[in-house]
């Protein structure tokens, strides 16, 4: 029943794809299918990809779960019933002097939250089981996009220097008569990113939702770019604890689940202690100085409980701040209330960043992806 939902909003126009149909299956699993608002919320938060396809999604909801007719077509707006739309309402204030609404009213104003929404903003390290499984499905409306850079190569265009040797062979063809002027540019190429996500003890609230944001990175930059042109540089992830583990592998498969499960059992040092400095210099000695790094935009996840000696963090991060485009530093703890970069891994390594963000939410994650794209 609920894939030949799927099939009738794919028929309606809604681009609901294999995968976006399996996190539906899930989500409806975890919240139970005898709860109709919660079957709407779920294929809602799954299966659309953009506001236009919620006016579609509501009619084939309606015709599909309220009638129990299979819909061969669009259905039409008048038939989709006001009760289907479950929205958390806030608490209304109470009429003044005990008075009901303006009788010019004909019905009161009312604020209405999403209750997606509201999830994308919460702290991760607080949501309970079943929360952090409905926020999982939130995860594909994360499109990561990779940093540019430019080529040496240049390529046609409609403005920007003459192409002499194009226009001397256009004149050629013409027999010496004048031909149209050709144009270039230089052309950009994607440029690397290298993802060190911290799974301490400290992070452990946040390392699933940190994998789900790496395995999005890594399975978007396999997808080929814009026209016909090569895929993208390959997205790196390694882990960072007491030791570093690239994980990069794991993070390719497509499903999600089963990447985090296969980094699971890769990592050895799953929620132990925290040597940034020491594990930053196996990683470089080892892979960011032979061309990783090079280049590179370098986002660290970490919130910088540090066991190791501090100088040593310094110079690795002087090292790295040297071999990158760019160095990312995402702590969960910025922009809290009442917090302090005080914990000496920061202190060592804020001189060596280039941008210090945010990365506790939904909504943080989506900021750095801009952050990164425009690294």
């Amino acid at each position: 029943m609920l894939l030949g939902f799927a099939r009738a909003l794919r028929a309606a126009g809604v681009p609901v794809t294999s995968d976006r149909a399996q996190s539906f299956l899930r989500a409806t699993a975890l919240l139970g299918l005898d709860d109709r608002q919660a079957t709407y919320w779920a294929g809602r938060s799954t299966l659309c990809s953009g506001p236009d396809d919620l006016d579609r999604y509501d009619d084939v909801f309606a015709a599909w779960f309220l009638t129990g007719d299979v819909p061969t077509g669009p259905p039409r707006k008048r038939d989709r019933p006001a009760t289907t739309v479950a929205q958390a309402s806030l608490d209304e204030p109470d009429d003044r002097d005990g008075e009901g609404p303006d009788s010019h009213d004909p019905e009161p104003l009312r604020a209405r939250a999403s209750a997606a929404e509201v999830l994308r903003h919460r702290d991760i390290a607080d949501l309970s089981a079943a929360e952090k499984a409905s926020l999982a499905a939130l995860f594909e409306t994360i499109t990561p996009r990779a940093p540019r850079r430019r080529a040496h190569r240049r390529t046609r265009w409609h403005r920007g220097e003459v192409d002499a040797h194009r226009t001397l062979r256009n004149t050629l063809r013409r027999m010496g008569e004048p031909a149209d002027i050709s144009w270039r540019r230089r052309g950009t190429r994607p440029r690397r990113v290298v993802l060190l996500v911290d799974v301490s003890g400290s992070m452990s609230g946040y390392a699933d939702a940190l994998l789900r944001l790496a395995h999005r990175f890594a399975v978007v930059s396999r997808r080929p770019s814009a026209g016909s042109g090569p895929p993208q540089p390959p997205v790196e992830v390694f882990t960072v604890g007491t030791r570093l583990t690239r994980i990069t592998r794991a993070m390719r498969l497509r499903d999600p689940d089963r990447a985090i499960v296969a980094a699971g059992e890769t990592v050895p040092d799953w929620s132990g202690g925290t040597r940034l400095g020491e594990t930053l210099q196996v990683f470089l000695d080892r892979w960011g100085q032979r061309g990783l790094a090079r280049g590179a935009v370098v986002v660290v996840f970490s919130d910088g409980w540090e066991r190791g000696e501090a100088e040593l963090l310094k110079e690795q991060m002087r090292r790295l701040h040297g071999l990158a485009h760019r160095v990312v530093w995402v702590n969960p703890h910025v922009g809290k209330d009442g917090y302090q970069p005080v914990q000496q891994g920061i202190v060592a390594a804020l001189p060596h960043v280039d941008d210090f963000v945010a990365g506790h939410s939904l909504a943080t994650f989506a900021r750095l992806v801009e952050v990164v794209a425009d690294a």
